[in-house]
């Protein structure tokens, strides 16, 4: 298995900002593709409380941006552009 690359931020916002940034905070490389969610080495754990989720439209992209395909935690400052 690859290392993971270490990865530093002044700003710990950045550290999970969009899918890139959330599968390197996961460790979650190649090696992974077409494994199950369901069995190891992933393990899924429910909320604590329940989380109000927000949806928007796409960003950072030029296909489909009309489509609200962007989900986040609502007033979570760990999001890379607020939701509108």
């Amino acid at each position: 298995m690859r290392r993971a690359a270490v990865r530093s931020s002044a700003d710990l916002r950045l550290l999970c900002s969009g899918p890139g940034r959330l599968g390197q905070a996961l460790a979650v490389s190649g090696v992974l593709n077409g494994k199950s969610i369901a069995r190891a080495p992933f393990k899924l754990l429910g909320p604590l409380v329940k989380p109000s989720i927000v949806r928007g439209k796409r960003i950072g992209i030029a296909k489909a941006t009309e489509r609200a395909w962007r989900f986040g935690l609502n007033g979570s400052a760990f999001v890379s552009r607020p939701f509108t």
